[in-house]
């Protein structure tokens, strides 16, 4: 599987009036060397290393301490699993290369760098080849508990704990294989049930919720509001019309519940068979199912 990873649909190296780092141009600058280099990378090439400035470790060292206290309290059990094995240090922005090889053997996922934000598709498609695609970039150091796109902290510290887990695994990988050959309806469909879940979802423990979606794990501000009790909370049904997303209007208004991610990837592998998606032998193979 191949993906144009340099073919984005913005937050890469051209930065719009509002961003943190619009009128930063050593900022910009940074962004369009590191961007520049990941849209060059090719599959099976080792992922280039980034030689990270003090200032944006001192950024990445910020994030490190608002974040992980919060995380024996909001965080499911599987994310501090595998949050402890990994041991990411503060004083260390850990390389992309490194993690990808850990999770090449703790799940069989494997990570590649990207310029920005794909396209959902390709996107998707990416994930039904257990390939997450991750910026390399730092945000900008005026607003560190802020990001508007995903950067380096939101993909390390949000994604990488979970991808090392086999049953969040599974939910991933069947939102991927439901996009292969869906039509654009479904694509929006199933990029919605991708913000619900993988970005901004929560699972159910006894009689609690805990945070497993990107979006909530690396953010300060989401986890208290996560945990606040102010936003609603509705089981996870991919077969219902999905919420519209929100991300610049403030933090979520309401989660998405799983059960577990068992029966949260048995209700996506149903919701893909209904798509009659009649893939080649050779692609059945290579995604494994």
């Amino acid at each position: 599987m191949e993906v144009d990873n340099g073919k984005i649909l913005g937050y890469g190296a051209e930065l719009a009036e509002g961003h943190p780092g619009f009128a930063d141009e050593a900022y910009k600058q940074r962004r369009v060397d590191i961007c520049r280099i990941a849209s060059t990378h090719e599959i099976g090439q080792p992922i280039p290393r980034i030689e990270y400035t003090a200032e944006e470790t001192a950024v990445w060292r910020y994030c490190m301490r608002k974040l992980r206290d919060l995380f024996p309290q909001h965080a499911c059990r599987e994310f501090l699993a595998a949050w402890d094995v990994l041991g990411f240090r503060e004083d260390e922005v850990p390389q992309l290369e490194d993690v990808s090889q850990l999770l090449r053997s703790a799940s069989g996922w494997q990570i590649r760098p990207v310029a920005g934000l794909l396209h959902p598709r390709d996107f998707l498609n990416g994930l039904a080849f257990r390939t997450f695609h991750s910026t390399q970039y730092m945000r900008h150091g005026a607003d560190p508990c802020w990001t508007p796109e995903p950067d380096v902290v939101h993909e390390l510290i949000g994604h990488v704990p979970m991808l090392a887990q086999p049953a969040f695994c599974a939910l991933a990988h069947a939102i991927g294989v439901a996009s292969l050959g869906a039509d654009e309806a479904q694509i929006w469909h199933l990029t919605k049930c991708y913000w619900y879940t993988v970005e901004f979802g929560v699972v159910r423990e006894g009689e609690a919720v805990k945070a497993f979606g990107a979006g909530v794990l690396s953010s300060y501000g989401e986890m208290h509001n996560m945990a606040g009790g102010q936003a609603g909370l509705r089981p996870f049904d991919p077969f219902q019309k999905q919420p519209k997303m929100s991300y610049n209007e403030g933090y979520q208004k309401e989660y998405a519940v799983l059960e577990s991610f068992e029966d949260g990837a048995a209700r996506l592998r149903d919701y893909c068979r209904t798509l009659h998606v009649d893939l080649p032998e050779e692609v059945r193979l290579a995604i494994g199912i």
